[in-house]
């Protein structure tokens, strides 16, 4: 990769990074679901109005709305309006990649190598220790919450590989059309008309700007611009070049929490991270190829395998 993608992909990963306090700042005013319907209903619009429906199968555009617009920002923004903190939440958020291996291996039977096994191993046990930490010294719901959040993006990232979308920015933009209905309606039912309102009518006071400004960021900052920037480089490049540079999301994440919120997480948290992220990282590698006779390469389907695992993880990232 030249410098200026390296750049650019450094860039992503600060925009989706600094997502998590942006949505801290959004949930001070929103209600964590009628949050949800607001941020894909403002992508909804345009997308309907300007961009193609992409060429895949009806089935599978529903399955990432619900799996990623539906499950995982609903329970995400559900843990961290429970109590979650911003920079805990981009690491345990990062379960997503494990699950979304496991269920490519269940459901679509692809192999999962030694190395990913390995890699899965170390990302659960990371999570784990970071579940038996909070259980000790807070609430054990927001955590459950996050990881049920990043299950949905598991799921969403299954259904956006068997779509095979040809323009993934267009599957992205257009998963947008399913949330919003379904989620106000849950919203609605949950946390009630009046508290809808309340936060509608709200708008005008000076106080709700920040929660405002942080939602708006979410929308066209890390979605619409850190998204069009990723698929543009998994466009130019490999995805195994482009891949780990998402592992920064929740370093970034972490570091803009503890500046602006002063969230400081406990040394149990930050060791538990790491083996998470590093886990994760492990997991997405592809296996070093042998080198290629003159005929063909070697390794066939387990090779292959493993790189359509990578592309599963990527597929959709919506953080």
């Amino acid at each position: 990769m030249p410098v200026r993608d390296r750049l650019l992909a450094l860039l992503v990963a600060v925009c989706w990074g600094l997502n998590f306090p942006a949505t801290a700042i959004a949930l001070e005013h929103f209600p964590p679901l009628l949050m949800v319907a607001v941020r894909f209903a403002l992508l909804a619009v345009p997308t309907i109005l300007f961009v193609p429906r992409p060429r895949v199968r009806l089935r599978w555009l529903l399955g990432v709305g619900l799996g990623i617009g539906l499950l995982q920002f609903a329970f995400l923004y559900l843990g961290m309006a429970a109590g979650m903190p911003s920079g805990l939440a981009s690491l345990v958020l990062q379960a997503s990649a494990p699950f979304t291996v496991l269920l490519a291996g269940f459901f679509l039977h692809e192999r999962i190598t030694r190395r990913q096994a390995i890699g899965i191993g170390v990302a659960v046990l990371g999570l784990a220790a970071i579940a038996v930490h909070r259980a000790q010294v807070a609430a054990l719901l927001p955590v459950v919450l996050t990881l049920c959040g990043a299950l949905g993006w598991a799921i969403g990232n299954v259904c956006s590989r068997q779509a095979r979308a040809p323009k993934p920015l267009h599957l992205t933009l257009w998963m947008s059309v399913v949330p919003p209905v379904p989620v106000f309606l849950l919203s609605l039912a949950v946390e009630g008309p009046q508290r809808i309102a309340g936060a509608f009518t709200g708008l005008a006071r000076l106080s709700a700007l920040p929660s405002v400004l942080g939602l708006l960021y979410v929308v066209l900052v890390a979605t619409v611009v850190g998204y069009g920037i990723w698929t543009t480089l998994l466009a130019r490049h490999p995805s195994n070049q482009v891949a780990p540079f998402s592992m920064l999301v929740p370093v970034i994440g972490v570091l803009a929490s503890w500046a602006i919120f002063g969230e400081q997480p406990d040394l149990v948290e930050l060791v538990a991270g790491v083996a998470v992220v590093g886990g994760v990282l492990v997991a997405s590698r592809p296996p070093r190829r042998r080198s290629e006779p003159a005929d063909g390469p070697v390794g066939g389907p387990a090779g292959e395998t493993a790189g359509e695992v990578v592309d599963a993880t990527q597929d959709v990232r919506l953080p």
